[in-house]
């Protein structure tokens, strides 16, 4: 007694006690005692036993039920036949003691039992064992209504394919739902006769008849009706008893839920349910519409679409259920409601109604017929949700100018937008978009319905891909009014809702610029709504984004002066706009697409020089101010100038990526991206020497500038790689964070990397690189995880310095890539999975290359060979690569490392089987993979491996290897020597990655890998 007075108090205190150490000390104590066996007698007690006012208290109660469900699941298999049979006897007590206690306490009792009777394996039939119980408390005063939680909880913890309980297999769950089921007519029959008779303890008639539809429900879901014949289930009484329960308010959502499940889990019942949808109709949702009662409205629609989405054929025959049942949604979607939920359920119906006619498999005339018939039901559906996806008079009357769409208006709309597509696909593009324009927008004695206009564009964008698709050009002039009149307002005017509507005639102007472009009127006025809208930070993106496409897609119009300059004006006053990056892109983009077609080049050099003077101005001023330090003083303007700067060099790296590069025989000195080169190398050789370069956006900036420039026109700059390697790695080693220095020197690599002349300079840097400090420390999975953008612009490095430099090059590289190959092993073992995997893509690089140059000799590589080089560093390294490869296969992680690790362990073993035919037999050979496989299994902790499964898992593993090495190496041979990176090879190597996945498949659940 005393241990139980400690349990209440410590209860009462973690629940109500205002000192928060208090709470604390009392939560701790609780979570101890759970562990202790004393637990079980004290909770039983609890829950059992006659006790002190002070003691009958329901957290007190609730809280011992909750011990015992968790130790239970955690410890009952464990438990004595006789102490099991003495809980159980114990909650069946508790059960009809607390029958008309709280619910949630009598839950807990029952899954507690449950649980125990699951984990009673030496029964037999534990769940015959449970229905004996069970009879035996029904036949006892008030012991009907724990019956029922029982017969309710019981089926959940079976069929729960989610359980994270280990301890039952899913054979033996399996064999459970399987006797659970074989008792179907004996809990139909118990729930017949509850339905009809009054429960004894003046239990209310509605709490009943909840009771009994949850405990149906969860049968339902158990697969009881899977045992009825399906000629019996329209008359069924427990099918009716769910009908009739839809017309009792109290239990209206657990009867939806039911039909749901049951048309979701039986073909038959479908139709049975269309030919009561009239019904359903007429008396509740008809009446539910008059009183605006959103329950019954929301439930009838969800379980009217389920019907639908189960059956789209019986639809199709427009029977008058059918017909009945999408005049019923139709309805749904039209209903008025604070949110979108009840329109948002029928979507699904909708869509998937669509499909199916879209999808038919007859023959043309047929398909017409069925297309015919539902014309005017997607007609009608398709003006009931525009208006239903119209904003609220709240929305169009707000004056903010950072308004937006309600959060529910946009997730409506974005569920719509298939839909939509489907449906205009159904009326065909032209009478789509003809109901779209039908009445017109514009008229002198009426203002503009902004609402209307705004939703008809929004549909006329989403539906832009199937609309030119068609092929039948649309007058666009509606839209063109549309432009002037939203130009004419004062840009003061325009904000709240008229942002939106803004935002929307970009977005069709981008979609069907191809079209709006074609008339010569169309350009300028575009250009000039496009460019206003550019400034508005609710429009912005929009309008970038459609003058883009607009550039894309227009005529030689463009190439007018006056349109030429409305170009240059939107450029030029980006310095002062500070436009969203993403945005900022998109506008240069387009400008420079117009600009890279201008014929003549004096002009073309004029108009690309203006775009950019604000950008080597801002350049000019860092550069300037090195010396002199002046702009530091004023923290505020020297924040304001890098920020100028930085998007200086962005925007000059998105002109680089837009020009097209002659050829050096071709290349003239009015060339404009010879002209800007001329000018950007010299302004940046002198800035990557300013002290300015600490600044992280301003050199991932540059450096950003610089790949796309080398990428753009490379040639031109092949006298300036000892330059700029030497400033991208001078930086590297003065600001270590900033590993874009080296994503830019991989980019030089990969485009001069096949110049043998060159190797010594790419030698040079990957040195300065590989011997920075924080390089260096890269010696664990943890400095590795603190560093992952390090690790992989430095992995990536190498895989590009290997992939693309000669043979002698490589040779002559050997310490560097013994070091690289180190560090890579090491990386490989990081939790971060894009470290990791860049790792693993070089060290299978290398291992590729390496294994091509050996093939290509066959019987002898030289010493000095980059052959003979691969096989020094795997011989010095092979033992760590190995022992991590193996490391980084456990852990949740695991599994998306199965095909690289597979992929590396296969190209290892197919070098050192090799190697057993060559000379090299004394340094590499196969029973060095041998050893290093047996010395990576033994460094792991015991309690990361299986009992026995280190002596087992060698053998397994060299098995695998030397089947998959045989495949890789007559792969290479067969094919000349083709490499198929990344691909694992022939059925071996097949066998190799079904060994490997299993293995991390049964390792995910690692106690700690730090």
């Amino acid at each position: 007694m005393e241990l139980q007075m400690k349990v209440a108090q410590a209860v009462r205190m973690l629940n109500h006690d205002t000192e928060s150490c208090n709470r604390v000390a009392a939560n701790q104590w609780l979570v101890q005692f759970q562990q202790t066996e004393a637990a079980w007698e004290v909770a039983t007690s609890i829950l059992t036993s006659d006790h002190q006012s002070f003691l009958s208290d329901f957290e007190v109660e609730f809280f011992a039920a909750q011990i015992l469900k968790r130790k239970i699941q955690n410890e009952g298999y464990y438990l004595q036949l006789g102490v099991k049979d003495a809980l159980l006897n114990a909650l069946l007590v508790a059960a009809k003691r607390f029958s008309s206690g709280p619910p949630q306490l009598l839950t807990q009792i029952c899954l507690a039992f449950s649980a125990l009777i699951l984990r009673s394996v030496e029964h037999g039939k534990p769940i015959e064992q449970l229905f004996y119980s069970l009879q035996n408390l029904r036949t006892q005063n008030d012991g009907i209504v724990a019956v029922l939680e029982m017969l309710t909880v019981l089926p959940e913890e079976i069929v729960d394919t989610q359980a994270t309980d280990s301890k039952i297999s899913a054979s033996h769950r399996s064999q459970y739902g399987h006797e659970l089921l074989s008792h179907t007519p004996m809990v139909i029959e118990f729930l017949l006769q509850q339905s009809q008779n009054k429960f004894q303890g003046g239990m209310q008639l509605n709490e009943r008849n909840r009771k009994i539809l949850r405990c149906f429900l969860s049968w339902v879901r158990a697969g009881c009706f899977s045992e009825i014949p399906e000629g019996s289930m329209p008359t069924h009484p427990l099918l009716n008893l769910v009908f009739n329960s839809l017309q009792v308010s109290s239990s209206f959502d657990l009867a939806v839920e039911i039909l749901v499940e049951l048309v979701s889990r039986h073909e038959g019942l479908p139709q049975v349910l269309l030919c009561r949808v009239p019904f359903l109709r007429d008396m509740l949702l008809l009446p539910a519409l008059t009183g605006g009662d959103e329950k019954v409205i929301a439930g009838l629609a969800s379980l009217m679409s389920e019907i639908g989405q189960a059956a789209p054929s019986l639809i199709l025959e427009a029977s008058a259920g059918a017909r009945a049942l999408t005049d019923a949604l139709m309805s749904c979607v039209a209903f008025p409601c604070e949110d979108w939920d009840i329109a948002d359920s029928t979507l699904q119906f909708w869509s998937s109604l669509a499909g199916y006619i879209l999808g038919l498999d007859v023959d043309g005339t047929n398909k017409r017929n069925v297309e015919g018939m539902f014309f005017s039901v997607f007609s009608a559906l398709l003006d009931a949700l525009l208006l239903r996806a119209q904003v609220d008079e709240s929305t169009l009357n707000g004056e903010s100018g950072t308004f937006d769409l309600p959060d529910g208006l946009v997730q409506f709309r974005r569920n719509l937008v298939e839909l939509l597509v489907d449906i205009c696909q159904l009326l065909q593009p032209a009478t789509f978009v003809q109901k779209l324009f039908l009445g017109g927008w514009f008229s002198s004695n009426v203002a503009i319905p902004w609402k209307e206009v705004e939703i008809k564009l929004f549909a006329l964008n989403v539906v832009s891909e199937v609309v030119l698709q068609g092929g039948q050009t649309i007058d666009f002039s509606m839209i063109m009014q549309l432009v002037t009149v939203l130009s004419s307002w004062p840009s003061d005017e325009l904000k709240g809702f008229m942002c939106i509507v803004y935002r929307s005639v970009a977005d069709v102007i981008g979609s069907y610029s191809k079209w709006i472009s074609t008339l010569q009127t169309n350009a300028r006025p575009s250009l000039l709504f496009l460019a206003a809208g550019i400034s508005e930070p609710l429009s912005s993106n929009a309008c970038a984004s459609a003058l883009r496409k607009f550039c894309e897609d227009i005529s030689a119009v463009i190439y007018e002066p006056s349109n030429l300059d409305i170009l240059m004006w939107i450029g030029e006053a980006l310095e002062k706009k500070c436009l969203p990056l993403e945005d900022e892109e998109e506008v240069v983009s387009a400008i420079s697409l117009v600009l890279r077609s201008v014929s003549n080049k004096e002009l073309q050099n004029n108009l690309l020089y203006r775009l950019l003077s604000s950008s080597y101005e801002a350049i000019g001023k860092l550069i300037e101010d090195d010396s002199n330090h002046s702009l530091r003083q004023n923290p505020a303007a020297y924040t304001q100038i890098l920020n100028f700067a930085t998007r200086g060099l962005h925007r000059m790296g998105i002109i680089f990526s837009h020009l097209a590069m002659p050829l050096l025989c071709e290349a003239s000195t009015d060339n404009p991206i010879i002209a800007i080169i001329r000018v950007f190398w010299p302004m940046l050789d002198k800035l990557f020497r300013t002290e300015h370069m600490e600044n992280s956006s301003l050199s991932a900036a540059a450096c950003r500038a610089l790949s796309l420039a080398i990428q753009s026109s490379g040639q031109h700059f092949e006298m300036l790689l000892p330059k700029i390697l030497d400033c991208l790695s001078t930086n590297f080693l003065s600001f270590q964070s900033h590993e874009c220095y080296i994503r830019t020197a991989s980019i030089v690599i990969e485009e001069f990397g096949h110049k043998e002349e060159c190797g010594p300079l790419f030698i040079s840097t990957f040195e300065r690189f590989t011997q920075a400090s924080s390089v260096m420390a890269l010696n664990s999975s943890y400095v590795c995880d603190q560093e992952p953008d390090l690790v992989e612009a430095y992995t990536n490095f190498a895989s590009t310095f290997v992939r693309g430099s000669h043979k002698e090059v490589l040779a002559a590289s050997g310490a560097l890539l013994e070091i690289s190959f180190q560090k890579a092993a090491i990386c490989c073992t990081a939790m971060h999975r894009g470290a990791a995997l860049a790792a693993m893509s070089y060290l299978s690089c290398f291992l590729e290359v390496g294994l091509a140059s050996l093939l290509e000799s066959m019987t002898f590589s030289p010493e000095g060979s980059f052959g003979a080089t691969t096989i020094h560093v795997i011989s010095r390294s092979g033992e760590g690569l190995v022992s991590n490869i193996v490391y980084a296969l456990l852990g949740v992680s695991a599994m998306s490392r199965v095909h690289k690790c597979a992929t590396i362990l296969q190209q290892l073993a197919a070098i050192c089987c090799l190697c057993e035919r060559t000379t090299w037999k004394t340094i590499l050979c196969w029973e060095f993979l041998h050893s290093w496989l047996q010395a990576g299994v033994q460094a792991l902790p015991a309690d990361y491996l299986k009992q026995g499964e280190a002596e087992t898992l060698v053998p397994v593993w060299l098995k695998a290897l030397a089947g998959a090495a045989s495949d890789y190496l007559e792969s290479k041979s067969s094919n000349g020597g083709k490499s198929d990176y990344g691909r694992m090879q022939g059925i071996g190597g097949r066998v190799l990655k079904q060994v490997i996945r299993e293995f991390a498949d049964g390792h995910r659940n690692i106690p700690n890998l730090t």
